[in-house]
């Protein structure tokens, strides 16, 4: 059973990484800059970073969460 919480955590880390990195590379195909103000390339990248984790991190806790209502789901029936 401790065992299980250690695979989960890897899961869930590398969940929240691959997603997060599948959102970054879908946010480059958008043209924010048009939106930004002149000369504001810092606060620029640091909203596409803040968005890529919050799209990332969403995405990822909708699969881990399936993931793992499919799993308990079997316990409907024992």
């Amino acid at each position: 059973m401790i065992n299980d919480f250690g695979q989960i955590a890897l899961l869930s880390i590398m969940s929240h990484l691959l997603f997060i990195a599948l959102a970054w590379w879908a946010l480059q195909a958008i043209r924010l800059d048009k939106l930004l103000k002149a000369n504001h390339v810092f606060q620029g990248r640091l909203l596409y970073i803040l968005l890529a984790i919050f799209i990332g991190s969403s995405v990822s806790n909708f699969f881990l969460d399936y993931l793992q209502w499919s799993r308990q789901l079997p316990m409907l029936f024992h």
